[in-house]
């Protein structure tokens, strides 16, 4: 996971472009230290990445970074004639390397900034050159960056937290540079499907659990964060329009996809089918040599039907009877929209016409009390 300055969450919302720079330049510094670990070079091994960018902190303020899915390895191509790829393990990153990975990352996303001139550096302190202030979503977002209050009487104050446990010290596995963290320790072995699924759902979670959303006697919105702060802040409190502009700015920019592949995950990487259980890919055909592979457990659940998917999402189960508790064959899947009305007109037509006149009417309680 990486987090970056406050200056640079403000610029990676309001300029989605720069943040795909960005990104290339973590994915690639992530890369070629894996690549080199491992003894190969670009030419014969390959990595791959999962990223899902984040908007929200824990307390609903708007903090872009990055959970990427890294590769604990590389993949190396076979000797010829077979085209299979081989995968190669390294071990964890220590501190030190993680910390030169840091500084490394902050230096070339800086440099890449000032060359565009949107950074400007002095001996003490860096600033954003192309804010436009008079921008109401630039103020949102500002706002919501730096835990201050955007809209009402109260413009320009820290959020109201409430503190109900004493300050910790916590220890963290990762690095700290100029504003960067990087931090390195979850992982997941091959055979840890349910731990992977897990990490999956974490750093795909919304940015709202409507659990911890709750109103107070005053009519304030109170928001229990997931995990307190070091300094035993366990809640934050807003003013209704407060919480409505703390939410506009967690709004991404339109056509801006939060998730990204890279190296063999990409859709356009000739790679994709020989490392991905479904083998699907580029222009990938199943060959005679992959078809015992093409038959085994493994491929034949890595693509979920849609039913499956309601149940995992939305624990939506559309294959149990709610009556009988037995299977529901599936008979087809309806998604032509003229076909469909056509089908609930007919239903509505045939519905006897006197069906609110069968319904028994509605009366008050008896007066009075029932143990009279």
């Amino acid at each position: 996971m990486l987090s970056v300055p406050f200056q640079l969450r403000f610029l990676f919302a309001s300029q989605p472009v720069i943040m795909g720079k960005a990104l290339g330049i973590v994915y690639r510094a992530i890369s070629t230290h894996i690549t080199k670990k491992s003894g190969q070079t670009k030419t014969t091994a390959y990595t791959g990445a999962v990223t899902l960018i984040q908007r929200f902190g824990s307390a609903l303020n708007l903090n872009v970074h990055l959970h990427m899915l890294f590769l604990d390895g590389v993949y190396v191509q076979a000797k010829p004639p077979k085209s299979a790829l081989h995968f190669q393990w390294i071990k964890s990153p220590s501190s030190e390397e993680l910390t030169r990975l840091t500084h490394t990352i902050a230096t070339r996303i800086g440099r890449v900034l000032e060359r565009q001139g949107l950074l400007v550096r002095d001996t003490e302190h860096s600033y954003l050159t192309n804010t436009n202030e008079d921008d109401p979503i630039q103020q949102l977002h500002g706002a919501s960056v730096t835990y201050r209050i955007a809209v009402g009487p109260r413009k320009g104050r820290k959020v109201f937290t409430l503190q109900t446990l004493p300050a910790i010290q916590a220890d963290e596995w990762g690095s700290n540079f100029d504003g960067f963290s990087l931090h390195a320790g979850v992982a997941s072995k091959a055979h840890e499907r349910e731990k992977l699924e897990r990490i999956c759902r974490y750093i795909a979670r919304p940015p709202v659990a409507e659990k911890r959303l709750s109103l107070t006697r005053n009519a304030m919105v109170r928001y229990e964060l997931k995990t307190p702060y070091r300094d035993g802040t366990t809640h934050v409190l807003f003013e209704p329009l407060d919480f409505i502009s703390k939410l506009a700015a967690l709004v991404p920019k339109p056509r801006v996809n939060l998730t990204r592949f890279h190296g063999v995950f990409a859709p356009n990487s000739k790679h994709r089918a020989l490392v991905t259980p479904g083998k699907r890919g580029k222009g990938r055909k199943i060959s005679p040599y992959d078809e015992t592979e093409a038959k085994s457990p493994a491929v034949r659940r890595a693509s979920m039907n849609w039913a499956q998917r309601l149940k995992r999402v939305f624990n939506i189960d559309v294959e149990t009877c709610d009556q009988c508790g037995g299977t529901i064959k599936v008979v087809a899947c309806i998604e032509d929209l003229a076909v469909i009305k056509k089908i609930l007109d007919h239903l509505r037509n045939k519905m006897p016409s006197d069906l609110h006149k069968r319904q028994p009417q509605s009366r008050a309680p008896p007066p009075g009390s029932l143990f009279n």
